[in-house]
């Protein structure tokens, strides 16, 4: 393919591109050409590429003229920085000898860039075990696992998040050791897949699922994850190696205390009884007894805090039991509004918040004194 590229772009559309793009980029390598995006202008459409060795974005920019076809490779930082100061609603793009020049309300800058032929193979993925799942079901269950995974922990299996497909069911785990998020959901056709994705890759890949209603395909292609976004484009991604703990030997089976709450009133309570928590006492006490739950705070120095919330239909005897509020709060924020089931057994035993068979939350209790 020749190399002098020509396209007339919308510019925020290709600025949303670059973003999403640029977030794949390493901000640190030996390999210059890493730290480049990859442009191909054809068939009247324009391909974003990026790499960093473990994960490949390619993106197609929508609102696009092609007005010549070809490849340039152009360093993604300086590319992203002049189309974000652009004003106007067009940009031009002119690529010839691997400099491009960028037109847009009367500004002109020429970048340097390199030879398309060295950056690294970006031939399309052949995929195995494929299967569909909308983008809102997607979001929601990287949503409600994510945020439970561990960060550079050395037990690395739990670096990143297991996707367990079942038949039509999809499962979604996430543990720091400290805490389990379970999440679960449909998907289409037949067959099984079980793999650990890196919490980077699902990081990026939320961030491509803007259109609710739009189909994601998931497969597996020479040991890695492949996720098609209709209408937005291909994430590839290397797989986290090792084995998943047992998870589900984790959830507690015999909780014999529970009581539903409003989500949004539950995080709202708590969040208040943490503002008088420090780095000595960073636990919350939780009483259930009757009809009211107390929610109190204790920091030596600085005071203490109590906060009532109204209950029904609480089950069990009466308990204190304590947890440390941010990771309540976490699972209470993705839970979307709704109501949620919270199990207990004993003071020392995990505490388990539950939305239907959807969601399920195992977090351990801290000590209040």
């Amino acid at each position: 393919m020749p190399a002098n590229l020509k396209v007339s772009c919308d510019r925020s559309a290709l600025v949303d591109a670059l973003t999403l793009a640029s977030g794949v980029v390493p901000s640190r390598t030996t390999t210059p050409v890493l730290t480049c995006l990859k442009l191909t202008a054809k068939d009247g459409e324009l391909v974003l590429r990026a790499t960093d060795g473990q994960i490949s974005l390619a993106l197609s920019v929508p609102s696009v003229e092609v007005a010549s076809e070809g490849e340039a490779l152009i360093p993604a930082d300086k590319l992203s920085q002049i189309v974000r100061t652009c004003e106007d609603s067009t940009v031009a793009l002119d690529v010839e000898k691997n400099a491009a020049t960028v037109k847009s309300d009367g500004s002109t800058f020429k970048i340097f860039g390199y030879d398309p032929k060295e950056y690294p193979g970006s031939r399309d993925p052949q995929t195995t075990g494929a299967f569909e799942v909308t983008a809102e079901q997607l979001r929601r269950l990287i949503a409600r696992t994510l945020f439970a995974t561990a960060v550079e922990n050395a037990r690395f299996a739990i670096n990143g998040v297991l996707m367990e497909r079942k038949g039509k069911r999809i499962r979604l785990v996430g543990t720091d050791g400290k805490r389990l998020a379970v999440a679960a959901g449909s998907c289409g056709g037949e067959g099984d897949m079980t793999i650990i994705v890196p919490s980077k890759s699902l990081n990026i890949l939320v961030k491509m699922l803007g259109d609710p209603d739009a189909k994601v395909t998931i497969g597996k292609s020479d040991g890695q994850a492949v996720f098609q976004v209709e209408g937005v484009g291909t994430l590839v991604t290397s797989l986290v190696e090792g084995t998943f703990p047992p998870f589900e030997d984790v959830i507690p089976k015999d909780q014999d205390k529970r009581v539903t709450f409003d989500a949004a009133d539950l995080a709202a309570a708590i969040r208040r009884a943490a503002l008088l928590t420090n780095e000595e006492s960073k636990g919350v006490r939780f009483s259930f007894k009757g009809d009211t739950l107390v929610v109190s705070s204790r920091a030596p120095e600085m005071g203490e805090a109590e906060i009532r919330v109204p209950m029904s239909g609480y089950q069990g005897d009466a308990i204190e039991i304590g947890f440390q509020p941010a990771f309540i709060v976490d699972a209470l924020k993705v839970i979307d509004g709704q109501q949620v089931m919270l199990e207990m057994r004993s003071p020392q035993k995990p505490g388990v918040l539950k939305v239907g068979q959807e969601f399920t939350y195992v977090v351990m209790p801290v000590n209040v004194g």
